[in-house]
């Protein structure tokens, strides 16, 4: 009984002691020194009261006007001050409404939007959006340096936390433009923690844009083709480089193309540019058959067609060199714009591979060598992958129209442009022709709309400026 009472009280395993834990350091809790809060608050108070005359000069004035006039005259003195001011401000508006909407209506609105909404909840959305730093159990974040309005968007100007970077900023535009309400949002990078978030307070291009006036005098650098986001004319330049324009079915490719044909119709009647259209479709280009210089529409004239303007571009290049650097469009060196509806068919489609070798290797020289010369390359694509057109990069300007994937917008405008606020695979069915546009040299994606061109507008444009001998 003794043994098995010894050998139970062997099996209970010994109680263990405790490990010893590890030391926690944590920064002490210090209550400020009431003095210290009120001399903050005292000097954001001055700061206000010094700088609110250089950014609201017109309020400040009329604030101080009324004040005046009541300390020294009584009710009676402010409210001849009032009208007065009413007055003198309607009397602007009348006169000088675009000065007036400027100085006096945009600053107003801005300090009413930085108020009510930029300032009421920039720490909730940049707290859920992730953009807040944490540093010795203090929280820190972005600081709103400026609001300003313009007549279809808010600008805000933001101090970054020291640490961070821009491409914390652009990797939560989506976030950001849901949670101030907007319809997007895009990043500026202005210099070091310095960066402009631009929100949208309503869709300026919207409503459908009608064929453009043809201008008297085309400037091949700048072809009226719609409208940008901020109300400004969509200048498209062909002259001296090439043009990619990419979007699913029903995108509106078509606008893109047509208009900047249609912009050009002076200088093609003239002789000073010459047009080469390859439509496999053979519904998108034809209509206008009487305007192009060639035109093809099936696998061996395209590739002959590709083949022809290369040889016509190599020997102009033979011709200029050593002589002349910069092409200058005339009737016996036209400008050469070839126009590719439909690249993958050539590219990527073709039962051929001879004539998929022979159309990329011509694209691939016209692309290349052109631009200097005088020729230019505008191609339309729906799928932008590298196995159906591996040539995007040829391409220095790009248009991204309606796409099927968030990954494709990076494919057509560049790395980091979805971060940017392009965010074309967002855009409505509803809306053909609005694309991003990524220029040569320019990082920042702008948002456009081109015209739309009807076909009684095109059959006019043949009619009226065709046929070409």
């Amino acid at each position: 009984m003794l043994r098995s009472n010894h050998a139970g009280a062997a099996q209970t395993p010994p109680t263990l002691p405790a490990p010893a834990q590890a030391f926690r350091f944590s920064t002490p809790v210090v209550e400020t020194p009431g003095v210290f809060v009120l001399a903050s608050w005292i000097t954001r108070l001055l700061r206000v009261l010094v700088l609110a005359p250089i950014r609201f000069p017109v309020a400040v004035g009329s604030a101080a006007l009324l004040g005046a006039s009541g300390y020294l005259f009584g009710y009676t003195g402010a409210a001849v001050a009032v009208i007065a001011a009413s007055s003198v401000l309607l009397a602007w508006y009348i006169r000088w409404p675009v000065s007036f909407h400027r100085l006096v209506a945009l600053r107003a609105l801005a300090a009413w939007r930085w108020v009510a909404v930029y300032r009421r909840h920039w720490q909730p959305v940049l707290v859920v959006a992730g953009l807040a730093e944490s540093y010795q159990e203090r929280r820190y974040l972005p600081r709103i340096r400026r609001v300003t309005c313009s007549t279809w968007a808010d600008r805000v100007r933001v101090r970054l936390v020291a640490g961070t970077a821009p491409a914390d900023v652009e990797q939560r535009v989506v976030e950001l433009a849901h949670g101030f309400g907007a319809p997007s949002c895009r990043v500026t990078v202005l210099g070091p923690r310095d960066v402009v978030l631009e929100f949208p307070r309503r869709d300026t291009l919207a409503r459908p844009l009608d064929a453009l006036p043809i201008p008297a005098d085309p400037d091949l650098s700048a072809l009226p083709v719609g409208r940008c986001e901020d109300g400004e004319p969509w200048h498209l330049r062909l002259h001296g480089t090439h043009v990619l324009v990419v979007g699913v079915t029903g995108a509106g490719k078509g606008s893109v193309i047509w208009s900047a044909l249609r912009a050009m119709l002076p200088a093609i009647q003239a002789g000073t540019v010459e047009v080469r259209a390859i439509d496999p479709k053979r519904m998108e280009l034809s209509y206008g058959r009487r305007l192009f210089a060639a035109y093809a529409d099936d696998g061996e004239s395209a590739v002959a067609l590709l083949e022809r303007a290369v040889a016509d571009m190599q020997e102009r290049a033979e011709r200029y060199a050593g002589k002349q650097r910069v092409h200058v469009p005339s009737a016996s060196d036209p400008f050469v714009v070839v126009v590719l509806d439909e690249v993958a068919f050539l590219t990527a489609y073709h039962p051929d591979r001879d004539v998929r070798r022979r159309a990329e290797n011509a694209i691939a020289t016209l692309t290349s060598q052109g631009r200097s010369v005088g020729f230019c390359v505008l191609a339309a694509l729906q799928d932008p992958r590298k196995e159906v057109m591996n040539l995007r990069n040829l391409f220095p300007d790009k248009v991204a129209l309606r796409l099927d994937e968030a990954s494709q917008v990076d494919m057509v405008l560049g790395e980091g442009a979805r971060e940017r606020g392009a965010l074309a695979h967002l855009i409505d069915a509803d809306l053909p022709g609005v694309a991003f546009v990524k220029l040569e040299g320019s990082p920042a994606p702008v948002r456009v709309r081109a015209a739309y061109v009807s076909d009684g507008d095109i059959d006019a444009m043949a009619g009226g400026f065709g046929p070409v001998g």
